[in-house]
């Protein structure tokens, strides 16, 4: 946080997600949309009494898939970021939408790291940070798998180190 005419200003987060974000994104997207546009093709298709025009629908559900899967993947690359200090955990993610959670270190109860089959294909990983609050825990995803074990390592380290109790 800086100061601007003394008035508090809350700066983004620091860090990027890894660059393989942007590939394991992509393929997770394609995979989804896939399933959703040739399952509307195959209804259809095969079911009677389809009208003829729904094919138009198929058509449009398949150009926002592919707008979905080229777009997407990069504007979450460019808007997630996240930061891990001695005082708090910061994140920023969306891609429609924005949400920015920060968690003050002496609320943090549990951190817990994830790695799916695919994501480990990409060598990613995420964190989840759960913490004494209703809006829920704040995860961490697509980082670097390497990364992920030291951010784990120092807010382990950093709570244990805290006084507060997170209750």
């Amino acid at each position: 946080m800086t100061d601007v005419g003394g008035t508090p200003v809350l700066r983004e987060p620091a860090n990027r997600v890894s660059p393989q974000a942007i590939p394991f994104w992509t393929v997770s997207a394609l995979v989804g949309d896939a399933v959703l546009v040739v399952g509307a093709a195959l209804v259809w298709w095969l079911v009677p009494g389809v009208p003829g025009w729904a094919g138009l629908l198929v058509l449009l559900l398949a150009l926002v898939a592919v707008a979905h899967v080229v777009l997407m993947p990069r504007i979450r690359y460019r808007v997630h970021r996240w930061e891990v200090t001695d005082t708090a955990v910061h994140t920023r993610e969306g891609w429609i939408g924005r949400q920015t959670r920060i968690a003050p270190i002496s609320r943090v109860q549990t951190v817990d790291s994830r790695q799916g089959a695919v994501m480990r294909l990409f060598g990613l990983a995420s964190i989840t940070v759960t913490t004494a609050s209703a809006a829920g825990p704040i995860t961490v995803d697509c980082l670097d798998a390497d990364t992920a074990r030291h951010v784990v390592a120092r807010l382990t380290a950093i709570t244990a180190a805290t006084e507060d109790d997170a209750t």
